[in-house]
């Protein structure tokens, strides 16, 4: 696994904001971590980052205890924080360059073209730029140096579509190379169009693991199903999973968790003319799980 912990936890104060979190990201995927504000996710980030000491348990990055080797397993990721911030008096470029030295040295053609697809200034002070302008300076020293782990926390904010949808694209890009990318964003469409396994954050520890696919699968679907004649409401009632009912002339709304066959097999001999699905995305699927009690 390039990412594991067991029972990871750290409170500030008598606050708890990891409790026992045991998670595992290998290699070669993108991992959406989801949550709203409060749940760890930040927390979660800093520690793997080397940021944070854990209050208890341990993480490891590259099988390399995040504490105790915290320097090897900075050098092979690229981290954007949060709430990223840079020397104000460096233009982008010199700022670039600095934090590539810090590692070794890049090459300077990587942050050209980085700079280049995220239509960033190099020339431009970081402390004239806009807010969305210093998150692509953020993206660049996190992408720069060709990292094998992308740690990211939040990183469109600010971002105007155009460059969202590249760097969305620079995330497929790693992972078809085989880079492994942790991403935490409030943007549930953008996990959803690029991730490949979710983990759902609750009140410091995971409730779900999965991939959207199984999510979805999973997910409450809404139907709308018209007959051309009876409308069986009591039947589709009656079917195991349908959890909602409501006839309407000539058809009838239903909400139905997981499998649709058996309602399928329940309605067709009542001569069905119209079928509307109303798929789940992400969005959905997350609030489904934070209206559980």
């Amino acid at each position: 696994m390039i990412i594991h912990t067991e029972r990871l936890t750290k409170r500030y104060g008598r606050r708890p904001a990891l409790t026992g979190l045991d998670l595992d990201v290998p290699a070669g995927v993108l991992f959406g971590y989801l949550g709203p504000n409060g749940a760890g996710k930040t927390t979660t980030i800093r520690i793997l980052a080397g940021l944070l000491r854990p209050t208890s348990g341990r993480a490891t990055v590259f099988g390399a205890d995040v504490v105790r080797d915290r320097e090897a397993v900075q050098s092979r990721i690229g981290y954007l924080p949060g709430d990223f911030v840079a020397y104000p008096d460096l233009t982008a470029g010199d700022y670039l360059r600095y934090m590539g030295n810090l590692r070794g040295g890049v090459d300077p053609s990587s942050t050209a073209r980085l700079a280049k697809r995220l239509d960033l200034d190099l020339g431009q002070v970081v402390g004239a730029m806009s807010h969305g302008n210093r998150q692509k300076v953020g993206i660049a020293q996190a992408f720069q140096h060709d990292p094998e782990l992308l740690v990211l926390d939040e990183p469109t904010q600010g971002l105007d579509p155009l460059v969202q949808r590249e760097f969305l694209g620079m995330l497929r890009e790693a992972r078809q190379a085989g880079k492994t990318v942790f991403l935490s964003s409030h943007v549930l469409s953008e996990v959803e169009a690029v991730a490949d396994v979710v983990g759902i954050l609750r009140e410091g520890g995971l409730v779900e693991v999965a991939s959207v696919a199984e999510l979805k699968a999973k997910a409450l679907r809404r139907l709308d199903l018209t007959f051309e004649g009876e409308v069986p409401a009591e039947r589709l009632r009656a079917v195991p999973g349908v959890t909602e009912v409501h006839a309407n002339g000539s058809g009838v709304q239903l909400v139905v968790e997981g499998s649709t066959a058996e309602l399928f097999a329940v309605a067709a001999p009542y001569r069905i003319t119209g079928v509307v699905s109303h798929e789940p995305d992400l969005e959905e699927i997350f609030l489904t799980y934070y209206g559980k009690a």
